[in-house]
């Protein structure tokens, strides 16, 4: 039962608690008392709201940093990608296969911040020894959601 109810909060966090008991066959308060006990384990780790910023006014610049660093003894990863997790501009960081070890994604007002960022902040750590960074222009599908989805013309052909 938990991992289906997990799969359906993780598509729809604001599913109504009885209407998941219903899908599941399960009352309603074997869904409640599951869900506390995910919190309580850390297996849920909060609700988020996905939001396509580029239909509102607001300004946003999105970023994927690739870093390289020398792993710390005893702790490999852990330490720096802590240094870096605990700014306030990172959403989130990610320790990856290939030619680098950590993806950290960030969110500022411009690009110039976010350079300002990876420059002042990110580069100067001591561990890290390189960076790259990818500035995203357009999100098509975030979170299992699409976000450019293709206006259907409905009108009728009209032919002479």
């Amino acid at each position: 039962m938990r991992e289906k109810i997990l799969s359906i909060i993780e598509k729809n966090s604001r599913i109504d608690l009885k209407e998941l008991a219903v899908i599941l066959g399960v009352e309603e308060v074997d869904i409640v008392n599951e869900m506390e006990l995910m919190e309580k384990e850390g297996v849920i780790c909060g609700y988020h709201t996905l939001i396509d910023w580029e239909k509102t006014s607001a300004e946003k610049v999105n970023a994927l940093i690739e870093v390289r660093v020398t792993p710390q003894r005893g702790n490999g990863f852990d330490s720096i990608a802590e240094k870096i997790y605990k700014y306030s501009e990172v959403h989130a960081v990610y320790l990856i296969s290939g030619g680098y070890d950590l993806l950290v994604t960030l969110e500022g007002k411009s690009l110039k911040e976010i350079s300002s960022f990876v420059s002042e902040k990110l580069s100067t750590l001591d561990s890290v020894l390189s960076t790259a960074t990818h500035f995203i222009l357009k999100k098509y599908k975030d979170h299992g959601t699409i976000l450019a989805k293709k206006e259907v013309d409905e009108r009728m052909q009209v032919t002479p």
